[in-house]
C-alpha cells in the first residue's frame, strides 16, 4: 500500500463531520420507543440500546485520551473487572449499562460527547493526543471518531437523507483510503470512477464506493461475493 496520502482529507474537516454524525445519532435515539431500543442492531448480539450502551462506554476513552489519562483508565477497567482486547471492552460497557434505564444512559452520551467535541475542536486539528497507540493528530484522531460514529448510525439504520449520501460516501471512503495506507495494509486500491479496483495478495475487485466503505469498517454482508482475502484486508476500521 501507498504511504498515506494527508491531502486526501485536506477539504474535509474532521470536527464539523463528528458534529453532523453526533446530531444523526442523536436525532434518531431521542426518537425511540420501547420497541424501537429493543430492535436488532447490525451488530451480532446488539439492540439498538446496546449500542448506544457502547458508544456511551467508549466516551470514557475517549475523554482519558484528552485528558492524558489512558494507562489510569486501563488501571481502574482491570480493577472492575473488564475483559482485555476490544471486544471485551465493549461488551463489558453494554453489560454495565443494560439494567440501566435508556433515558439515562442516553444522557450519559449525550453530555460526554459533547464534551469530547467541544474539546477536540478547541485543540485543533494540528494538536497531538494521548491515544493507547500513542501521540496522535487530533484531526486524524476526529475523522476515526466520525467513522465510528457513522458506522454505528448504519448499523442501527438512522436515516441519511439522498442528497447527503454521496458526500458522506466520499469522505468515508477516504478516511477508508487513508487509514489503510497508514496501517500498511497489503492492498491496493485505485479510484475507478464511482467505484474502486482492490487488489491483495493476487486477486482482485472492483466495488462500488458504498461497498468499499462497507468494506473498510467489516460490514459487508456475508453472502457478500468478495474474496475473504480482499475482505481481510479492507477491514482497517472495524
Amino acid at each position: 500500500m501507498e504511504p498515506p496520502d494527508l491531502a486526501n482529507l485536506d477539504h474535509d474537516d474532521p470536527f464539523d463531520l463528528f458534529d453532523v454524525e453526533a446530531r444523526r445519532l442523536d436525532r434518531f435515539f431521542g426518537s425511540r420507543d420501547e420497541a424501537g431500543w429493543r430492535r436488532p442492531s447490525r451488530c451480532a448480539g446488539w439492540a439498538v440500546r446496546d449500542v448506544l450502551a457502547h458508544l456511551a462506554g467508549e466516551e470514557a476513552y475517549n475523554h482519558a485520551c484528552l485528558d492524558g489519562t489512558v494507562e489510569e483508565l486501563f488501571a481502574r477497567l482491570e480493577r472492575a473487572g473488564a475483559p482485555g482486547g476490544l471486544a471485551g471492552f465493549n461488551e463489558w460497557c453494554v453489560q454495565q449499562r443494560r439494567d440501566l434505564p435508556v433515558v439515562e444512559v442516553l444522557e450519559e452520551w449525550r453530555e460526554a460527547n459533547q464534551l469530547t467535541r467541544r474539546r477536540m475542536r478547541e485543540r485543533g486539528r494540528d494538536a497531538v493526543l494521548a491515544t493507547a497507540a500513542g501521540p496522535y493528530p487530533v484531526g486524524l484522531q476526529t475523522f476515526h471518531y466520525s467513522s465510528e460514529l457513522a458506522t454505528h448510525a448504519d448499523d442501527v439504520s438512522a436515516p441519511v437523507a439522498p442528497a447527503e449520501e454521496p458526500g458522506r460516501t466520499g469522505w468515508r471512503a477516504r478516511v477508508g483510503r487513508f487509514v489503510l495506507a497508514e496501517q500498511g495494509r497489503p492492498v491496493r486500491v485505485v479510484p475507478a470512477g464511482a467505484a474502486f479496483e482492490v487488489r491483495a495478495d493476487g486477486v482482485s475487485a472492483v466495488l462500488p464506493a458504498p461497498e468499499f466503505v462497507a468494506a473498510t469498517v467489516a460490514r459487508l454482508p456475508d453472502d457478500h461475493p468478495l474474496d475473504h482475502r480482499l475482505r481481510t484486508a479492507l477491514a482497517c476500521l472495524a
